[in-house]
């Protein structure tokens, strides 16, 4: 995992980065199980939208239509 490069990433704090804080330490800081963190790199953005929008419609999870400028 690499939170300072260029790339996109998506990542689970609860179990990545703040893995060794024990779970109500992680509630008390607003980490919740749900959480996913991005961090967006270099990439055009029209393309991290559509790898959004597919990620969730493979989770199930519907999204409003993202109007890519």
């Amino acid at each position: 995992m690499s939170l300072g490069g260029t790339e996109s990433l998506a990542e689970h704090p609860g179990t990545m980065t703040h893995s060794d804080i024990t779970l109500c330490e992680q509630r008390e800081m607003g980490i919740t199980p749900q959480m996913i963190r991005l961090s967006i790199g270099v990439e055009d953005p029209r393309d991290i939208m559509l790898d959004l929008e597919q990620a969730f419609a493979a989770v199930g999870m519907g999204v409003p239509a993202m109007e890519m400028a």
